[in-house]
């Protein structure tokens, strides 16, 4: 569905990508970013924040950590990352973009704090227990640091997706917040959750969850007890124009990841601010059987819609005419994507080596794939930034791939 928005909004982008396959400068199955949209996209967004004072942390792991978005994002006016894990935050780290939030989606594990919190220097830990808190306190002590803990509440009617449960009882807040503040090393700074906003596909809008009004609530209880200055973290589906919403709910801090690079549910139905920075690359392998074979490895699509005909641009030079769309068959989920399979039957007629352009809602950190940072491509000479594996980690593929 976001090949549409990338042929209309950035169509320069995608045919900088073909050339420079074609040319041998960057590898198939790879996450392509254009990171002078997403520099431009970091800007707006950080604007936005700054006019409702949000600070803004930057979620890098739907690109794969990639230094060269990191970087764009830290020219756009954010300076500080959510790490989904300590593998991101390490990534961010070394890029220059500083742990903004760190534990929440993904809990710090035992052995790890102490590197956390000497290393890595959060602004905000998120802990889901008093077990966790304590761990996180006391590595924080160690290191001669207080840090400002973040507690993720739940009730009933909140959502999760599944896998994601666990946090303090909303209805305890409180005692929670007093027992945070009494760890040495430690002290209660407020309160999170997540998703506090979902896309809604009946509705084709962004819509406020239970989760966000348990917040509120979580929020209006401390306030009563004699508790001001309580950071409220409402991460999801964010995009630069739905933080008067956060505002409005009493949120302080905000997360953007898809709304960086124009991969919101809703930036594929609508145009927002934000333009599409991201594609996925790959190659026409071989034939067989009617059917043209590309390379997989990061084929993985966010089911944020229900399935549809996913299509890709086919050729051997830059286009993105609809003559060079074809469909493609898409590995589920439960197998190994080696390949996607290109419908030959229409206009196009692929051929082994051909480059493959799909526009999907990806989640890089979870695949196989090279993630590509490229500059330039607005002003027509687009330039190989980063080559790198979904660590944040440079690889040595222009040495490997350069033409003999």
């Amino acid at each position: 569905m976001f090949l549409d928005v990338l042929r209309r909004r950035n169509p320069q982008f995608i045919e900088a990508a073909i050339q420079l396959h074609q040319e041998g400068r960057i590898p198939a199955n790879a996450y392509v970013l254009d990171l002078d949209a997403v520099e431009d996209n970091a800007r707006i967004f950080s604007d936005a924040a700054r006019k409702h004072d949000l600070k803004t942390f930057a979620m890098t792991k739907q690109v794969g950590r990639n230094s060269g978005f990191c970087r764009a994002v830290m020219r756009g006016g954010i300076d500080r990352a959510v790490a989904v894990d300590m593998a991101c935050a390490i990534a961010c780290d070394r890029a220059g973009l500083k742990t903004g939030h760190l534990g929440h989606l993904v809990q710090v594990p035992r052995h790890e704090a102490a590197m956390a919190a000497r290393a890595l220097t959060p602004d905000y830990w998120t802990v889901f227990s008093d077990d966790k808190a304590a761990e996180a306190a006391a590595a924080s002590a160690d290191a001669g640091r207080m840090q400002n803990l973040l507690a993720r509440i739940q009730t009933q009617d909140d959502i999760f997706y599944r896998g994601h449960e666990g946090g303090f009882a909303a209805e305890e807040i409180v005692a929670v917040a007093d027992r945070l503040d009494a760890l040495a090393g430690g002290r209660f700074a407020g309160i999170t959750t997540f998703p506090a906003l979902l896309f809604d596909n009946d509705s084709g809008a962004v819509e406020p969850t239970h989760n966000l009004t348990t917040l509120s609530r979580a929020a209006e209880a401390l306030a009563a007890s004699g508790r001001d200055d309580i950071e409220i973290n409402a991460p999801g589906t964010t995009s630069s124009i739905v933080l008067d919403a956060l505002a409005d709910a009493g949120a302080t801090q905000c997360e953007p990841g898809n709304g960086l690079h124009g991969t919101t549910p809703l930036h594929a139905i609508k145009d927002l601010p934000e333009r599409p920075a991201v594609l996925y690359l790959s190659e026409v392998s071989h034939l067989h059987g009617g059917r043209a074979y590309c390379f997989g490895g990061g084929l993985y699509i966010d089911p944020v819609f229900p399935d549809y005909d996913v299509k890709a641009i086919v050729g051997a030079g830059p286009t993105t005419s609809e003559q060079a769309l074809a469909s493609v068959e898409i590995p589920p989920p439960s197998a190994i994507d080696y390949y996607g399979m290109i419908d030959c039957a229409g206009s196009v007629k692929p051929r082994a080596g051909d480059s493959v352009i799909f526009g999907f809602r990806g989640q890089a950190f979870v695949t196989r794939a090279y993630t590509v940072g490229v500059s330039g491509i607005a002003a027509g000479t687009p330039k190989v930034e980063t080559i790198e594996n979904i660590f944040g980690v440079a690889e040595p593929w222009p040495e490997r791939g350069q033409p003999s």
